[in-house]
């Protein structure tokens, strides 16, 4: 039986503009738009070279949430009908999105599409998200994404299949016979082994497990929030490294995360941060969504800031066998991150890159051979081993550093500051503000520091005295591909407070 091939009618939308992680919007949008999701994912799949597509492999996943399997199926029936020769398809549609990085490359695949609006809230009233990574398995780069929105503002029709219906639940393949284009095949896989192999070759897991099982074993405290990464957890740090089932809480991914916002700080980890004080647990962890964030805690809810963990990682990474392997070729950080990275850059003599936010400017510096250890202020941490940020690697990383050390949490945090100092972090989020108020503010503020008068201004609090120091829009120059980025924030230095005031667009 061939499965028909359709050109359905559309209208294109304006508004589909994918930022760094993709597109992202309210679940009410891609369901009450007529076509909106469809002209989304067609846009993606038009950027792909025709010339490919027929040998060509995507690997599609999500974090769980509300729409997911929807839109799969809508993947999967767009796909056929643009010719796209196989999908590799987490079973029930899961995958991390270190997971799907992980897969592209292992596989070599042209591409993937993952399902998640990362750490926003899920549900039918909550966010919904479509992302598209390239082959080497990163987030698509500016060049790529401005052509998707510039398909998308002028599509006319998408290519569908729409009696293609496919069983996400059993593991193996499914081949279908499409009108003028070869076979078609869906391949359904285990959504943790690919993941946890890698895992496997960086990390030595006969330490790590002496560590959670053996005879002086730590107690653990793991919350994957009800998303994605509950079956990689329970898989690889319970049932392969030994720790006990109980160490791993909200490991059933939900689709509207337990009725949670599924980030790992400390306002919406709350349950894991009161758990940590209570003294019975060593180490804890939480991640978010879609298992690329991840925050770590020590005893007593000792609290580790993203932009001190990075450091520590970058300060132990010999506790890591892929670097005793590899060799540690740079380390990088985002703009907004504290300058705690910079310190055991220069105390190890390594190259840093200080570079605007999104995970995709850390991937020209892997894919050149010119970074491998990188972080976000916004709970991001990652390596060259793929090219997102991964939560799960980020603990194993931690727990490889506590294995290596036999040190507390907090000890190895406290002499991490004795040697190379301490940089004092806070983040403030402001959510669901009103667009246009928000834009007159920073409107203000620029208004405000293009006066020449500003640098050198002082402003008091209580008794306390600052001065500007220097005020001006990061901007970034890749030293890959000679890229400008800038307009993403506004830094503003004081002199006598000696840091750093920054505001994120």
């Amino acid at each position: 039986l061939i499965t028909q091939r359709l050109w359905v009618r559309t209208k294109p939308y304006t508004d589909q503009k994918p930022g760094t992680s993709g597109l992202r919007k309210r679940v009410t949008v891609f369901q009450q738009n007529q076509h909106y999701a469809e002209n989304f994912i067609q846009s993606i799949i038009s950027t792909i070279d025709p010339a490919q597509r027929q040998e060509g492999t995507l690997v599609v996943g999500g974090d769980g949430r509300f729409f997911m399997k929807d839109a799969i199926q809508l993947i999967i029936q767009i796909a056929a009908a643009n010719g796209i020769g196989r999908l590799v398809i987490g079973q029930n549609g899961i995958m991390s999105t270190p997971a799907v990085s992980c897969v592209i490359r292992k596989i070599k695949a042209v591409g993937g599409i993952i399902l998640t609006a990362s750490h926003n809230p899920g549900g039918p009233n909550g966010d919904f998200g479509i992302k598209f990574n390239i082959s080497s398995g990163g987030p698509a780069p500016e060049g790529i994404t401005d052509k998707i929105f510039q398909i998308s503002k002028s599509l006319q029709e998408y290519h569908i299949c729409p009696e293609l219906k496919v069983d996400l639940s059993t593991i193996g393949k499914q081949t279908f016979e499409v009108a003028t284009f070869k076979p078609f095949t869906v391949e359904i896989v285990d959504s943790v082994e690919s993941y946890a192999e890698m895992l496997r070759d960086i990390f030595d897991f006969v330490a790590l497990k002496e560590l959670l099982s053996g005879p002086n074993h730590i107690s653990v405290r793991l919350d994957a929030m009800h998303g994605v990464v509950g079956p990689y957890v329970k898989k690889i740090v319970c049932e392969e490294l030994g720790s006990p089932a109980n160490s791993a809480v909200n490991c059933v991914p939900s689709e509207d995360f337990g009725g949670h916002h599924p980030d790992p700080n400390l306002t919406y980890a709350a349950d894991l941060v009161n758990t940590m004080k209570g003294g019975e647990y060593d180490f804890g962890a939480a991640f978010d969504g879609d298992g690329d964030r991840n925050m770590v805690l020590g005893k007593h809810g000792f609290f580790v800031n993203p932009s001190d963990s990075v450091a520590v990682i970058g300060a132990n990474i010999t506790s890591i066998p892929y670097f005793q392997k590899t060799g540690v070729k740079g380390l990088a950080r985002s703009m907004p991150t504290s300058g705690a990275l910079d310190n055991v850059a220069k105390a190890l003599k390594m190259p840093l890159y200080e570079t605007p936010t999104g995970w995709k400017f850390f991937g020209n510096l892997m894919d050149a051979g010119k970074l491998s250890l990188c972080g976000e202020e916004s709970f991001g941490t990652g390596s060259d081993h793929i090219r997102e940020k991964d939560g799960l690697w980020a603990v194993l990383a931690w727990l490889s550093i506590l294995a290596t050390r036999k040190q507390s949490v907090e000890d190895i945090m406290k002499d991490h500051w004795q040697k190379f100092g301490r940089n004092f972090f806070t983040r403030y989020d402001y959510e669901e503000v009103d667009s246009d108020a928000a834009n007159k503010m920073i409107d203000h503020l620029q208004t405000t520091m293009s006066d020449k008068a500003f640098v050198g201004q002082k402003f008091s609090s209580g008794d306390k005295t600052y001065q500007v120091e220097k005020a001006d829009n990061f901007e970034y120059t890749d030293p890959v591909d000679g890229s400008v980025s800038k307009g993403q924030v506004i830094p503003i230095v004081f002199l006598s407070f000696c840091g750093s005031l920054i505001v994120h667009l």
